[in-house]
């Protein structure tokens, strides 16, 4: 498997001129790979992953999947959204077997393979609950293994934890590397987190304020099962973070104020040691 994203840029008209999401975007992924796209709010992550999944066009250059230029969503490419978007009316095995009855894939195959992805999530004794019975992370859990159903070559995830609770993203990220490690599936992950970054990708592209563009690479070549508490990690985080933050600032800036920094800010920077002091 290859896929290529060559010279991709996304570009919209406004009122009085012309508004860049993407310039220029330029990326080779491997089969069984792992990416992230990391970058602050306005960067066009979102948007690079919807034109890989075929659910956007760009506005110039191409994505090539197997030699074929990506024209539309297919069979190949499963997309997993910050929201689970199952449905509330059908039971956890309904939902999993969804895409391969619209497939057509015959019903025993469907209910097999069903099984086979809800013990894979750990979610085998809930398969005829109904989706209002279950917490944020379990229909997550079903999200994914209706993904993982349709055997695509890729995955397109974009911020599917974003709205968990940190002790619930945290059990999720652990699976997702066991599942990625045992599935062998080629991973394309849109985060805001630098953490959840490196501690799940094989490389993490760092995007820079709109127009966005790839602005540094990092190869992340530690040890899988990852752990946050690991000591490697942290000098990661450390220099991701560093590139990072520069794009943050650039936001911030344009939001709020032309001087506005991390280091200036009172509420991110300074603490007051006398706090509580009169108490």
């Amino acid at each position: 498997m290859s896929l290529i994203v060559e010279g991709v840029t996304k570009s919209f008209m406004s009122k009085h001129h012309k508004i860049y999401t993407l310039s220029d975007i330029n990326l080779e992924i491997k089969k069984g790979e792992f990416i992230c796209l990391l970058g602050p709010s306005g960067c066009g992550k979102s948007t690079l992953l919807n034109i890989i999944a075929g659910l956007v066009e760009a506005t110039e250059g191409k994505v090539i999947l197997n030699d074929h230029v990506v024209k539309k969503a297919g069979p190949d490419r499963a997309v997993m959204f910050q929201e689970s978007a199952l449905f509330p009316w059908q039971r956890v095995i309904d939902n999993v077997e969804f895409g391969m009855k619209i497939a057509g894939l015959p019903k025993e195959m469907r209910r097999e393979k069903a099984l086979k992805y809800l013990k894979m999530v750990h979610l085998t004794k809930f398969k005829d609950a109904f989706i209002h019975e279950l917490s944020g992370g379990m229909k997550q859990r079903v999200a994914l293994a209706r993904a993982l159903t349709l055997d695509s070559e890729v995955l397109l995830m974009d911020e599917p934890f974003a709205a968990l609770d940190s002790q619930t993203k945290l059990i999720l990220q652990m699976e997702l590397q066991k599942i990625w490690w045992e599935t062998k599936k080629t991973v394309i992950f849109v985060t805001h987190n630098i953490e959840e970054a490196v501690l799940l990708a094989d490389r993490v592209l760092v995007m820079s304020a709109g127009p966005g563009i790839i602005k540094k690479e990092f190869k992340i070549q530690l040890a899988r099962p990852r752990q946050l508490e690991n000591i490697d990690l942290t000098y990661v985080l450390a220099d991701v973070m560093k590139e990072l933050k520069e794009e943050v600032e650039k936001v911030a800036k344009a939001e709020y104020d032309n001087d506005w920094n991390i280091e200036k800010d009172s509420i991110l920077s300074h603490s007051d040691p006398d706090l509580g002091s009169n108490l």
